[in-house]
């Protein structure tokens, strides 16, 4: 892979708000989250009395939160399908769609430190899939402006 000047390798700077932390009105399952990370973290949750909490907390909290949690015996199959859910919702809202479509055709990938190599690229590996589900959905929003 060799990046392009049109690339977005990480999201800080003039692209944090592609991030999952970034503060964004999301609805999951009948309950109201401040982030799509707080959505995706309340959704692992089997208890769906125990969701409430996710909506009144940071997204840091909700991740830690989410690392204890009573994961559902489905959650393995159906994470990558509640992301894309939950991604598409955020940019659904028109600055966040106005803001994706103006990145153009470039990679975006959701380079990071911190080890993560399934969502996103650490050290120069990992499957990028929340970059891959933004592309995707970016993607299909320039083919409904077509």
């Amino acid at each position: 892979m060799h990046p392009q000047s049109s690339d977005i390798l990480e999201f800080t700077g003039q692209y944090r708000w592609l991030s999952n932390f970034f503060p964004c009105s999301i609805q999951y399952d009948g309950m109201g989250f401040p982030s799509v990370e707080n959505a995706y973290q309340a959704a692992k949750e089997i208890n769906r009395e125990a969701r409430w909490k996710y909506g009144i907390c940071s997204p840091v909290t909700a991740k830690k939160w989410g690392k204890r949690a009573w994961l559902r015996p489905s959650w393995g199959n159906e994470k990558l399908g509640i992301m894309e859910v939950l991604t598409r919702q955020k940019f659904n809202h028109p600055e966040f769609k106005e803001l994706l479509l103006a990145t153009g055709t470039g990679l975006i990938v959701e380079g990071n430190t911190w080890g993560d190599t399934f969502w996103g690229v650490c050290n120069g590996e990992g499957e990028n899939h929340l970059g891959k589900i933004i592309m995707k959905i970016r993607g299909e929003l320039c083919q409904t402006i077509l």
